[in-house]
């Protein structure tokens, strides 16, 4: 009886060392996660958006204000909480596309910031992962060529009438 009395309190002196252990594990793998999830997002939006600028066609075709703004609507999908992506004072989103139609590939590429959770984001400063703002930037950016290899090795090249009339014969 006596013995039972001794270890009585161990379970709670235990689990007064081990909860904030399991949370701050928590935390760190929270933050990798919302890193992955920006970059999936931004990385579908350009392969989107490479797609628009390489056939030229369509309601947001063609380079210019109106293919940002079908990236803008497909990055609409992450949170607008700055450990998302920092939106206070106006969006963060840098979006820059090159070549279209004509060109022989078109290239997308999306930069972001986010603020890092508390604990994460003093690892990071300390390593330098951070801006000067104390903002963790992730950048994608897709490449895709406007045609596939094989129609330049093709009889009738890039010429549209040509590959018409091939067809018609």
């Amino acid at each position: 009886m006596e013995r039972m009395r001794e270890e009585r309190g161990q379970g709670t002196v235990e689990a007064a060392f081990v909860i904030p252990v399991l949370f701050l594990v928590l935390l760190m793998l929270l933050q990798p996660g919302i890193v992955l999830y920006d970059r999936m997002v931004m990385k579908g939006a350009a392969a989107e958006a490479c797609r628009l600028l390489a056939t030229g066609s369509g309601e947001y075709g063609g380079a210019g204000s109106s293919c940002e703004a079908f990236v803008r609507h497909r990055l609409a999908s992450v949170p607008q909480h700055d450990c998302f992506h920092v939106h206070g004072g106006g969006c963060s989103w840098r979006i820059e596309t090159t070549g279209g139609e004509d060109s022989g590939a078109v290239t997308v590429s999306i930069a972001n910031e986010l603020k890092p959770l508390p604990l994460v984001g003093i690892g990071m400063s300390l390593v330098g992962a951070t801006n000067g703002s104390g903002y963790l930037e992730i950048e994608e950016s897709v490449t895709m060529p406007v045609q596939p290899s094989w129609v330049d090795g093709a009889p009738a090249g890039r010429n549209v009438s040509g590959w018409i009339g091939a067809w018609c014969e």
